[in-house]
């Protein structure tokens, strides 16, 4: 009993991962999985069709230390990138995740390299489980200079300045005493040291380090969008105890800080704001009775990148805003703004400032690669780099959108964006993706998988459900908490939406969305079951009586709410697809793949496991209700061959239940 109610949970032995009975009921997974796969007409052509897609010349964002330029390079035909050092229009290998494990199993999840180009620090884990070591590179030699540190998971990397002893404070997110905070390491030191602990538990602490001087430390309070944010000039204390002054604190508020070259400090805040505005400071007075706004809130669209440029005495802003999954590139300076045109109509991500006054991002859409681009002030436009690769050039034709307009059950207008090569004369099978979580706006950058499906001449809709960050914070804040059930009768209006105006039947329709967007898919489907023809759920959360219990699930609470509130409580259990299978067997309902990867520390893959049983439970036929699970993989990066067969099975699926048949693939 829960709260006076009675939570049925009849396969809760399946979250024992290891267990001889969760082993042998995955066993008996595994046939059945294949043999559908083998009726699946499109899975060799949209295999063979992605495969060509992402065979391309993948650069990231480039930086520059002591004359040299690190980047990461995943070529054509490669399973990982490479961190490189470039000099004098040569490159070498610093850092190889294939050659450092030949089974393909460790991935490169971070890396930083020192302000004097001499040492990088690289962060790998192995498994999928994205907890693993921080181990530190000799440039010139690329050997492994000290022992790796263990226990970090995506930390930060902020080396200090000077020409001394090399050191840099990074994030031990579960460290030797259990304390989460910013410590101080020093090469071939005999112990780091803590510099700052977080407080409060689940809170997930940043560092960097701006200009050669300033220490910025954040605090990020669980996923509500809320952090503080503190300042220290390192020319005024020891590093061993930087003399940390707040920014802000304590307030409900979500805060970015940089440093500018006119030496000011520069905030990117939602501290009176939704859609985030910027404002600067100087640091020796950082609270925000002192903040002077420079780049103000925009009416519709969302301010997701920022990075003070230039020179000290001509600093620019330059800003990426997002739009309904779009990105605008702009420059401001005193009272004037300055529009950046972009290759074409797609997403900025990376958006950094260099030493030079220089800015670096990424830009992909729906047809275009990733390519990394760089702007210096005086130019027009931002320009490819590296100058002289050949990169990613646009695969194909841009892909024709529209945008429509569902209605929520509370009058509510969602926007649904949807793509397709075959025009909209006709209904045609589609896929409709979903997220609506932790404020994350949905962006149309590049995905093999999706182009081939257009290619093949399917649809692909983009629901921009609340919950997400499509239209600010108060667009998140209304679809998250004891409201999340809104992100999902937004999802059921855009379905009937695609279906009214005519780009779908319910039988051409397969919902799918991967994490908090699995969660959303199922949720949907439990209560319009006849919504779709089809769902696909990606190590999706399920079972949302336990799911603090389960993975980073504790962590979640402020997106979610905590089942020890009744009220929280009586809203989680309104929407959970696990109870909602074994309250309502329908065995009749869409059929649904659900994916799961053993060594997921995000999502625990008891959750697919559970969800699975309870759909067959309910009468719903293996065909109709497939696991597709993998082992030594988890919930981040993996090696492309395996990245490959699981996208070509989930819209091989997708195609099979939809109707896109494989005389409408080119």
């Amino acid at each position: 009993m829960t709260h006076g109610r009675r939570v049925p949970d009849p396969f809760r032995w399946l979250e024992a991962p290891d267990s001889p009975a969760t082993q042998a009921w995955l066993a008996e997974r595994e046939p059945e999985f294949a043999e559908a796969v083998r009726r699946w007409p499109l899975r060799g052509w949209l295999r063979s069709e992605i495969r060509g897609l992402v065979a391309a010349d993948l650069w990231s964002p480039p930086q520059w230390r002591g004359g040299t330029a690190f980047a990461t390079l995943r070529t054509a035909g490669a399973e990982h990138p490479r961190l490189l050092a470039l000099t004098g229009g040569g490159r070498r290998v610093l850092f190889d995740p294939a050659a450092f494990d030949p089974s393909g199993g460790t991935t490169l999840d971070a890396w930083e390299a020192s302000p004097d180009g001499r040492h990088v620090a690289v962060q790998t884990s192995s498994g999928g489980v994205e907890r693993g070591e921080l181990r530190v590179l000799d440039t010139a030699t690329g050997r492994t200079v000290e022992a790796p540190i263990g226990g970090v998971r995506y930390s930060h990397v902020a080396w200090l300045p000077g020409t001394g002893s090399p050191a840099f404070y990074y994030v031990r997110r579960d460290g030797a005493d259990g304390r989460r905070g910013v410590w101080l390491h020093r090469i071939s030191a005999d112990a780091d040291v803590l510099v700052h602990a977080c407080a409060a538990p689940r809170t997930v602490p940043g560092v960097r380090v701006r200009r050669g001087r300033w220490l910025i430390v954040t605090e990020s309070h669980g996923t509500g969008h809320r952090n503080d944010l503190w300042l220290a000039d390192l020319d005024a204390g020891p590093a061993e105890a930087p003399p940390l002054l707040p920014v802000q604190v304590g307030a409900d508020a979500e805060n970015d800080a940089d440093i500018g070259p006119d030496g000011l400090l520069y905030i990117r805040t939602t501290w009176g704001a939704p859609r985030r505005r910027v404002c600067a400071a100087d640091p020796a007075a950082p609270g925000p009775e002192h903040w002077r706004e420079v780049v103000p809130e925009s009416a519709d669209a969302t301010l997701d990148g920022f990075a003070p440029a230039g020179a000290p005495g001509d600093t620019r802003v330059v800003t990426a805003h997002t739009r309904l999954g779009l990105s605008t590139l702009n420059v401001y300076g005193g009272s004037h703004s300055l529009p950046l045109p972009l290759p074409g109509e797609g997403m900025i991500t990376g958006l950094h400032a260099h030493d030079d006054g220089s800015v670096s991002l990424s830009y992909a859409d729906v047809a275009t690669q990733l390519v990394v681009l760089t702007w210096r002030p005086g130019e027009h436009r931002p320009n490819r780099w590296p100058p002289a690769a050949p990169g990613a050039a646009r695969t194909t034709a841009p892909v024709p959108r529209q945008v429509l307009t569902g209605v929520s059950d509370d009058g509510t207008p969602i926007p649904v964006t949807v793509f397709s090569r075959a025009g909209f004369d006709r209904p045609g099978p589609t896929i409709l993706h979903g997220y609506g979580g932790f404020g994350r706006p949905r962006q149309f950058g590049f995905s093999a998988t999706v182009l081939a499906w257009l290619n093949a001449g399917g649809r692909y809709a983009v629901a921009h459900v609340r919950g997400g960050g499509d239209a600010g914070r108060a667009w998140h804040r209304q679809g998250s908490g004891r409201g999340k059930v809104r992100a999902v009768r937004d999802l059921i209006a855009s379905g009937d939406a695609l279906v009214g105006a005519g780009v779908c039947a319910r039988t051409q329709l397969c919902l799918s969305g991967g994490s908090a967007g699995g969660l959303l898919v199922l949720a949907a489907a439990a209560q319009r079951p006849d919504l779709c023809a089809a769902v696909i759920a990606s190590a999706p959360l399920a079972d949302m009586a336990r799911f603090e219990l389960l993975g980073l699930g504790a962590m979640w609470t402020r997106e979610f709410g905590t089942a020890a509130d009744p009220d929280d409580f009586a809203a989680l259990m309104a929407y959970s697809p696990y109870h909602a299978a074994l309250a309502a067997p329908t065995g009749d309902g869409p059929a649904v793949l659900l994916t799961g990867f053993h060594g997921d520390t995000r999502t625990d893959a008891a959750h697919p496991r559970k969800m699975c049983a309870a759909l067959r439970a309910g009468g719903r036929a293996p065909d109709r209700a497939l696991l597709r699970y993998e082992h030594g993989v988890g919930h981040g990066p993996r090696s492309v061959s395996r990245a490959i067969d699981l996208a070509a099975d989930a819209h091989a699926f997708a195609a099979a239940w939809t109707g896109l048949a494989p005389r409408q693939a080119p």
